[in-house]
């Protein structure tokens, strides 16, 4: 079973942080940069180091509870207590430092990928491989996702706050300013495309499990894709600078066909693929064989929807493929999920106290508040759901019930006979579906079922127990980006099939509809809307004037998106101050 990965990254942030030994003797017990990075064993030790500044600690840095907040589908929600969802819900800034662990963990993982790569790039392992191509694999393997996670955590922190300081090398000027939108995302683009051309071409149902959650070269040819499209569309709608091509540094650029060629590689030899049932790809999918495991005398199902979705004759239940890829111990096998942050059991003692955020909090902040169900658990109740969103969502389409939680309904069938409204505030009774809390009876109690799957016996039990990762890509996400890129509709009418829809057309309008049914709550909706620009027009749900119940009380309820802030967030102000004011402030805030 999985358990945290990349918990030695601890022990490299100890490395990293190490002062020269005064005493002119060798350091038999501690590492340090002279005498780390010269072994295979060191380098994978750095690189868990990269990947642990995947994990942040304050929960508005976490990308997927941030961009679904400010994405037009969710509503803060929450108690009267949390006014920090409320106003990000509402583009204020709870406080000076609100995103301030997303820019940190961005520099701190972006230095561990400096160290690596050149350590690497003059390094001779052949003497720890037993032929020569062995060492070039492990050389190549490991430059390659050292730029791709360099790249990629520029990436992340790019979208939420445009231009950044290019920290190149290990000797590079920490004080440099924020470069241009355009010179930001020509590093992002030559990391990502270093990181394609150097990468091996290992199909992923060849990729062993152990590495499975590591960036592969279909990720790498992938994310040319999403930043071409995210920096074409925000150049070219928002800042008004129309381009068809993403810069890369000193002059030259990738142009949308060279993308293309790229998307297509993926689909065509990656070995990744849809699967077979859309609601296969959650947990929910799992919960009834899970408590049949840890408590066989039961006889009904937990989640007797699950057992029949679509009322066929003779019966086929939902399936969990699991989340641990094609060779997945757990489920049928993932081919669909080509990156994801790899979360586990944490403990409050990891990282001084801040280990939480090992643990996956998505579905504590946005299950639902007050009511523990079964198998549908309690949460904080933030990201409630906008009913206009849900309402204009065809019924036809099973996505709606396999990503929206009816609360409304009190489904027995979905274990909602006990739900009542009242508990919370901007309660529209609609809770996300792909990533909320899951439990059940067993013989400890009724425990979250990832508690139950890993064993866990550590920590307050409900703060703790959903270990279920965040998807950050998936195969459906590649078919929907080659309709957008070759304006086809090949690739959208794959992801509607799956569906069990008709086939359509191509339009810009039918693509961003495919897009919102199938990626709903996956963190990429806010930045749909930005870099369409549909952010500051009425193509949103931010303008729909709808009823919400705030702990009992209806009221309406909208959201008054700032078109000021050009869809990003603040620079945390204490990063101002550390610049001597070398930083400049984002508009509108």
């Amino acid at each position: 079973m999985k358990k945290l990965l990349y918990i030695m990254a601890v022990g490299v942030m100890i490395v990293a942080s190490s002062c020269q030994d005064l005493l002119d003797t060798d350091n038999l017990y501690n590492k340090n940069l002279d005498s780390f990075y010269r072994t295979p064993t060191d380098i994978n030790e750095a690189m868990n180091g990269v990947y642990n500044a995947l994990f942040v600690n304050g929960p508005h840095s976490n990308e997927h509870i941030a961009a679904n907040l400010l994405s037009d589908v969710m509503l803060g929600g929450g108690g009267p207590d949390d006014v920090s969802a409320k106003n990000v819900d509402q583009f204020q800034d709870p406080s000076e430092d609100t995103y301030r662990d997303l820019w940190v963990e961005t520099y701190n993982g972006v230095s561990r990928a400096n160290a690596i790569i050149e350590a690497v790039t003059d390094g001779d392992f052949s003497a720890y491989f037993d032929t020569a191509d062995e060492a070039v694999v492990f050389k190549n393997n490991t430059l390659g996702e050292a730029y791709f996670m360099r790249g990629f955590l520029m990436y992340r922190a790019a979208r939420f706050f445009g231009g950044m300081p290019l920290i190149a090398t290990s000797e590079s000027d920490r004080k440099a300013p924020r470069a241009s939108l355009s010179d930001t995302w020509a590093f992002i683009a030559s990391d990502f495309k270093t990181a394609a051309e150097t990468l091996p071409r290992i199909s992923a149902e060849a990729a062993p499990l152990k590495d499975y959650g590591h960036a592969n070269v279909w990720v790498a040819k992938s994310y040319i894709a999403r930043a071409y499209l995210y920096y074409t569309g925000y150049m070219t709608n928002v800042e008004g600078q129309a381009t068809d091509v993403l810069p890369l540094p000193e002059g030259g650029s990738i142009s949308k066909a060279e993308v293309v060629t790229h998307i297509e590689d993926v689909i065509e030899n990656s070995g990744f693929r849809l699967a077979s049932d859309f609601r296969n790809l959650w947990p929910y999918s799992y919960v009834n064989e899970s408590a049949r495991t840890y408590n066989p005398e039961a006889t009904d199902p937990v989640l007797p929807w699950a057992e029949n979705p679509d009322g066929e004759d003779p019966a086929v239940p939902l399936a969990w493929v699991g989340q641990d890829g094609p060779n997945s111990t757990l489920g049928t096998g993932n081919y669909e999920v080509m990156f994801a942050l790899r979360y586990g059991l944490g403990n409050w003692d990891f990282d001084g106290g801040t280990g939480q955020k090992y643990n996956n909090r998505v579905p504590l902040f946005f299950g639902i508040r007050d009511h523990s169900l079964v198998p549908f658990g309690q949460g904080w109740g933030w990201g409630t759901i906008h009913t206009g969103f849900y309402e204009q969502w065809s019924n036809d389409d099973p996505r709606k019930e396999g990503s929206v939680l009816n609360l409304n309904s009190k489904d027995p069938n979905m274990g909602l006979s006990g739900w009542n409204i009242g508990k919370g505030d901007h309660n529209t009774g609609l809770v996300n579906k792909k990533y909320t809390t899951l439990q059940h009876d067993g013989p400890k109690g009724v425990k979250g079922m990832f508690f139950y799957l890993f064993d866990m016996s550590h920590g307050d039990p409900m703060q703790l127990w959903a270990a279920q990762d965040f998807y950050y890509l998936r195969f459906a996400d590649v078919l929907l980006m080659h309709s957008e890129l070759t304006e086809t509709a090949d690739g959208m009418n794959q992801v509607r099939e799956r569906a069990g829809l008709e086939p359509i057309s191509y339009s810009l309008a039918a693509l961003k509809a495919e897009r919102l049914h199938e990626l709903a709550f996956e963190g990429l909706r806010w930045f749909d809307l930005v870099r369409w620009g549909d952010v500051q027009t009425s193509n949103n749900f931010y303008s729909n004037q709808i009823t919400v119940n705030n702990s009992g009380v209806d009221a309406p309820y909208q959201v008054s998106y700032r078109s000021e802030t050009k869809g990003l967030v603040p620079i945390p102000e204490s990063e101002i101050r550390l610049s001597n004011g070398v930083y400049e402030q984002n508009p509108g805030w």
